[in-house]
């Protein structure tokens, strides 16, 4: 907490006076960002350093490798599901990208049946991705696993939104893109869906 603590300093000292009018108009006028990034929990992967994005501009969705669970509006609860409906249905966010990364945590647990220390959430929560498991153990040597992987999760979350029928919507009128990506942590590249399925530099 000391270092929490002193970082914060620094930021009263530097970083809030040069945005401070920022600030102030976004407590004034509210926030209106265009893009929502659903992220992993990662601590090297910060989707606001990434996209150089300012305060108010992106909103940022973080989970367990960067998954979203199928439509299912029951009595149970739903932090990712909440966060999406509040981006799309109430803001309006006019772009959604999925952002999954090299050497996620999550997926490795996926592709070794979990941890001992994660079975009581987070071995159900990849439970979500297990078609992207199984696809990558039929496709690629165990070398490549854990890159190809990552990129199916990436894709399994796509499919899931369009689960969403008030995402789905939009989609289909035009009036929300989604997309996909992946960031590497060694070399700081990041890489986009295209329509083939592969992933590659953007344009």
């Amino acid at each position: 907490m000391k270092s929490l603590l002193a970082g914060y300093q620094r930021f009263r000292a530097v970083g809030w006076p040069a945005q401070r009018r920022l600030f102030e108009s976004l407590a004034k006028n509210g926030q209106s960002p265009k893009a929502l990034v659903l992220a992993c929990v990662d601590s090297r992967i910060d989707p606001a350093m990434i996209f150089d994005a300012a305060p108010g501009e992106i909103l940022t969705v973080r989970n367990v490798a960067n998954l979203v669970p199928p439509y299912a509006p029951d009595a149970a609860y739903h932090g990712t599901s909440a966060a999406l409906e509040f981006g799309v249905r109430v803001l309006e966010v006019t772009q959604l990208i999925v952002l999954g990364h090299g050497l996620c945590g999550g997926v490795r647990a996926l592709l070794d049946g979990g941890t001992a220390n994660g079975q009581e959430f987070i071995a159900p929560w990849m439970s979500i991705a297990e078609a992207a498991r199984l696809h990558t153990l039929r496709s690629v040597p165990p070398a490549e696993q854990q890159h190809f992987c990552e990129y199916e999760v990436v894709k399994i979350s796509l499919a899931n939104l369009m689960t969403f029928p008030w995402i789905a919507d939009p989609v289909a009128a035009g009036r929300l893109s989604l997309h996909g990506a992946w960031f590497d942590v060694h070399s700081g590249v990041l890489m986009v869906l295209q329509p083939d399925g592969s992933f590659g530099a953007p344009v």
